[in-house]
């Protein structure tokens, strides 16, 4: 009955949570707190504003599990009292509630129930209140144990992490940075604060050493704790603060918590220095092998030409003419002056050379004897500029060239008017920079070396004429020096003659021969188109001939004594004739030998690679010496 005198809003609304009465007969909500009120949106409803409440029924509130509900009224009806956390709920905005539903019948009114709707959030937010309440009760200097206890406990570990030689850091899951230890923090330039809590990955392994970006998902620190593998890297980068790389091997190892993968602990050392060592090491080796090389290419070289000696290893003479030639050798030794050389074939250009470097501040280094006319056109440029492997076809391996060969000693570029005009120009730009590079090869080396150069034809009438470039020509020519041909100087030949005569005995293990007066005036008379190289054929061939103790002279042609009579003239083809013939006699001397001591090259006073060219050239068959 007091329902009727009592407003019953104004009695609701003392109850502690949401409250209303609700009409089952009806399903019309008679009365609402204000909580309920504000819980179910009611207020958001136009016509709730209008007092009494209208017409409004609670099941549109009801979101699901009606049937819940209905068994819910049927324990009210029966009990008199009930609740309910099945059956879900929601606001006028449609807007889903989590509560509890508890009923209880009103006595005087059959057909109506008291029904309040705990709010379920509000009771957990009870429950963590209390529960914090409790924790707080435990008392003080308990939490304070346990905070001193775990104080501890990371010192003691911050201590040992310190300690640690070794860069330590730690991410978490989502490779956040957890701790940095002091060698890491040393080593990176970056304090704790700059990278505690941050993703690491952005602040020190961003990009290769190349500079290429390196994602964090290719990172194996980042693998470590998506894939829970530990990862040993040798050779990577991390970068400084202050933008340097330092190279590093680390090891990057998952940690857990209780079962459970919580992020990685990184260990790295830094291997910049050992890098750096291992550079030089290796640029080391490098030289050393380049030098290697260059030394057993020159030692090549100087058994080749040894081994192809042209009988005399000094200036043999006394006429005005080599008087005046050994002034001149004495004169320009001394100096780095390019020297030219001009002179007939065998007429001993190379012997001047050779003559000039002994004199020279470069004798203790090789002499490098370049033959421009024995080598194909197609291959010179390798054999004067080196090579890299796989810069041409055929390329098989790194080669020094002649240049490179002669840096610190000299260069003889014999024959020399042969050079491809092609190439002149490179030559003089290497020459005048003193650099040269290989064939495919953008390094240039460093060159010192000094230039003697030789020429049967006059390189002078040559450049006027556009077959030698000029600028080369004035580059070789500082000091100029003729050989004059053996017939301009026959006073030189009985002591040439004793000479060689004397270095075949020897070679050929022969008891010492005689030359006859009849033989030196014979060989005086001669004209001598092949100079001293002639001379020298002629003596050797004397020699094996000769059954007595006397040298016996062949020649091919005998003037009359005092040059009286008129010379034979022969035509090119005579003398590419005569050429083949007395190649092919040597051969057969030899039984095919080539080079070394007992050779056709040595016989003939010939380079043997000059000497394999020619025969290559003239196409002379086994089977013609054999």
């Amino acid at each position: 009955m007091f329902l009727r005198h009592i407003a019953p809003d104004s009695l609701l609304d003392a109850f502690p949570h949401a409250s209303l009465v609700l009409d089952t007969a009806k399903d019309r909500i008679v009365a609402a707190n204000m909580r309920a009120r504000r819980f179910l949106a009611l207020e958001s409803v136009p016509e709730f504003a209008a007092d009494p409440l209208p017409e409004h029924r609670f099941r549109r509130h009801i979101a699901g599990n009606f049937g819940g509900f209905l068994v819910f009224l049927d324990e009210l009806g029966h009990r008199g009292q009930a609740w309910r956390r099945d059956i879900p709920l929601q606001d006028s905005a449609q807007h889903p509630l989590s509560c509890e539903l508890r009923g209880t019948l009103i006595a005087e009114m059959p057909d109506n129930i008291l029904l309040t709707l705990i709010d379920l959030n509000e009771l957990s937010r009870h429950d963590q209140i209390t529960e914090a309440g409790e924790l707080q009760r435990l008392g003080l200097l308990e939490w304070q144990r346990a905070q001193d206890f775990f104080t501890e406990l990371e010192h003691q570990n911050q201590l040992i992490l310190n300690a640690a030689g070794e860069g330590i850091y730690g991410v978490n899951a989502d490779g956040k940075t957890t701790f940095v230890n002091r060698a890491a923090r040393e080593m990176l330039g970056w304090s704790a604060e700059d990278l505690l809590g941050r993703d690491i990955h952005s602040m020190i392994h961003h990009h290769h050493l190349n500079g290429e970006v390196y994602p964090a998902h290719d990172c194996p620190i980042y693998q470590s704790f998506r894939f829970e593998q530990v990862n040993r890297i040798e050779d990577e980068v991390f970068w400084r603060k202050d933008g340097k790389p330092i190279r590093v091997e680390y090891v990057s190892t998952p940690i857990y918590d209780q079962n459970i993968l919580a992020g990685a602990v990184v260990i790295f050392r830094d291997i910049t220095e050992r890098k750096e060592n291992e550079r030089k090491l290796r640029e080391a080796m490098q030289q050393v092998q380049e030098l290697r090389e260059q030394l057993e290419q020159e030692n090549a070289y100087l058994q080749e030409t040894i081994a192809s000696e042209r009988a005399h290893n000094e200036i043999i003479g006394s006429s005005p003419a080599i008087l005046q030639l050994l002034s001149k050798i004495d004169l320009v030794a001394g100096t780095e002056a390019t020297v030219l050389i001009s002179g007939e074939a065998g007429t001993g250009k190379a012997l001047v050379a050779s003559a000039i470097h002994k004199g020279s501040a470069r004798k203790r280094r090789s002499l490098i004897h370049f033959k421009c006319s024995a080598v194909t056109s197609d291959a010179i440029e390798a054999e004067l500029f080196g090579q890299m492997r796989g810069a041409f076809p055929g390329a098989l391996r790194d080669k020094p060239g002649m240049l490179e060969l002669a840096h610190n000693g000299t260069l003889f570029l014999d024959d020399v008017d042969e050079l491809p005009l092609a190439l002149q120009g490179r030559l003089l730009h290497a020459l005048q920079e003193r650099k040269v590079a290989r064939l495919g090869d953008t390094h240039a080396r460093e060159i010192n070396l000094r230039v003697i150069a030789a020429s049967r034809r006059s390189l002078e009438r040559l450049a006027r004429k556009g077959e030698f470039r000029h600028e080369l020509y004035m580059y070789l020519s500082v000091f100029p020096i003729d050989c004059l041909p053996l017939r301009q100087r026959p006073e030189d030949i009985p002591a040439l003659a004793a000479h060689f005569l004397a270095l075949s005995c020897k070679r050929l293990n022969m008891k010492p021969l005689t030359i006859t007066r009849h033989s030196m005036e014979t060989l005086i008379g001669y004209d001598w188109p092949g100079n001293v190289r002639e001379l020298q054929n002629v003596i050797d061939r004397g020699a094996i001939i000769s059954n007595g103790d006397k040298l016996q002279v062949e020649l091919a042609q005998r003037p009359a004594p005092g040059g009286q009579a008129n010379p034979t003239v022969m035509t090119e083809a005579e003398l590419a004739a005569v050429q083949r013939a007395n190649l092919v006699n040597a051969l057969r001397m030899t039984q095919g030998r080539v080079a070394g001591e007992d050779g056709a090259a040595r016989l003939l006073g010939l380079q043997p690679t000059t000497l394999y060219s020619r025969i290559r050239k003239l196409e002379i068959q086994p089977d013609e010496w054999q």
